[in-house]
């Protein structure tokens, strides 16, 4: 409808909420700087408004991806950090304390408890390590304080501790525990043949426990001169590059040459229709391979299970202090008789290079007995002694 000109038309302002919002001026872009920006010369100072701008998109993963995020840890690590983490919020409930996330002061005091308890500082270090992952990225409590208060300890502690080292499992003992490895019926025969092939396989490679309960039976390839065996990740190569160990044959000891002992155990595999898959598994009480429900890897068996076969043929065997020998003997045997033969047992072993472990635990000693000047002293001597004798004799 057109008004006339000159026409007034009465109007009143009505608040509707559907006028025009009040347009609010932009922020202003603040610098982003703290006291550990560098600016160049002629640098422009970054500003907030230097910052990208996210969506959604950007914060979202995929199926694929958070399936692979969920996936366990390692058995022996997962267990050992729910361990210390249910420790540390058990002792922060009755101390009135919020252990998830924790205060810095609540995490240094913990530390503090540890060591008044006289923990060792590895098992300190594991629980510290613990707690931290198990906070969200930004929240871990700061680890200074804590981390100095353990250095300290660790120098009283190493004084008034002599280290614990599982005993070495030599040949001669190795041999006295394939021994045990007999059967007297059908349903003993398939155990015995497993403990002897993981004994002489596991001696022969230096391995690690966990080394042995993850091995495949793809990834052994066996010769007239020995086994190609891969190890497809351990402690020293937790990103899985993968390592390749041979084992040599020992033509002189049948009863403890790992090909004939590994060869036995796969044609007991094989008998029971298994060609592929974890090499070392359960048996029942039948013989009969055990095939556990919850998929594949319920089938290895686990590190702790290795240390106990090792353990319970040690026994058999009646070596002194059996209970004292564990599954890193079949490692540690091995080693110092390398070293006494005066080569490197790095490389059997899967060290690092140029791993200190390896030069203080084994090389080093050899070395010091073999090169240890007393006892070069008295060869010495006795050599003059015996020369001074025949020379008497021939006068």
């Amino acid at each position: 409808m057109t008004n006339e000109p000159g026409e007034v038309v009465d109007a009143e302002l009505v608040d509707d909420d559907r006028l025009p919002a009040a347009v609010e001026p932009e922020p202003t872009a603040r610098p982003l700087v703290d006291r550990h920006t560098i600016l160049r010369p002629n640098a422009p100072v970054p500003t907030t408004a230097d910052q990208p701008t996210y969506s959604e998109a950007d914060f979202r993963i995929s199926q694929e991806t958070a399936e692979l995020l969920d996936q366990s840890p390692p058995e022996n690590t997962s267990r050992t950090y729910n361990s210390a983490r249910s420790q540390f919020k058990t002792w922060c409930e009755r101390n009135g304390r919020v252990h998830l996330p924790c205060t810095t002061a609540t995490f240094v005091e913990y530390v503090g408890h540890l060591i008044r308890q006289d923990k060792s500082p590895s098992t300190i270090q594991v629980a510290m390590s613990a707690i931290r992952s198990w906070h969200q990225d930004g929240q871990q409590p700061g680890t200074k304080e804590a981390s100095e208060a353990v250095r300290k300890h660790a120098r009283g502690w190493a004084q008034r501790r002599t280290p614990k080292k599982a005993p070495a499992i030599r040949t001669d003992m190795l041999a006295a525990m394939v021994a045990t490895c007999t059967s007297d019926t059908d349903a003993d025969y398939p155990k015995a043949t497993r403990d002897a092939a993981l004994l002489t396989l596991g001696w022969g490679m230096l391995s690690r426990r966990s080394e042995l309960a993850h091995l495949l039976i793809q990834q052994l390839t066996i010769g007239p001169t020995g086994i190609h065996a891969i190890v497809a990740f351990s402690k020293t190569d937790q990103a899985a590059k993968g390592a390749t160990t041979f084992v040599p044959a020992n033509p002189d000891d049948p009863a403890t040459c790992p090909v004939i002992r590994i060869r036995a155990w796969l044609e007991e595999l094989r008998r029971q229709d298994i060609t592929d898959g974890p090499l070392f598994r359960h048996i029942n009480r039948g013989g009969k391979i055990r095939h556990r429900p919850g998929g594949p890897k319920k089938n290895f068996l686990t590190p702790d299970a290795i240390g106990a076969i090792v353990k319970a043929r040690a026994k058999l065997a009646d070596l002194p202090d059996p209970s004292k020998i564990t599954a890193h003997g079949l490692r540690r045997g091995p080693a110092q008789e390398i070293a006494e033969a005066g080569e490197d047992p790095t490389g059997q072993g899967r060290w690092k290079p140029g791993s200190l472990t390896v030069q203080k635990h084994y090389v080093e000693p050899a070395r010091s007995e073999a090169d240890n000047t007393i006892t070069a002293m008295r060869r010495k001597k006795a050599a003059r002694e015996a020369a001074a004798v025949e020379d008497q004799g021939d006068s």
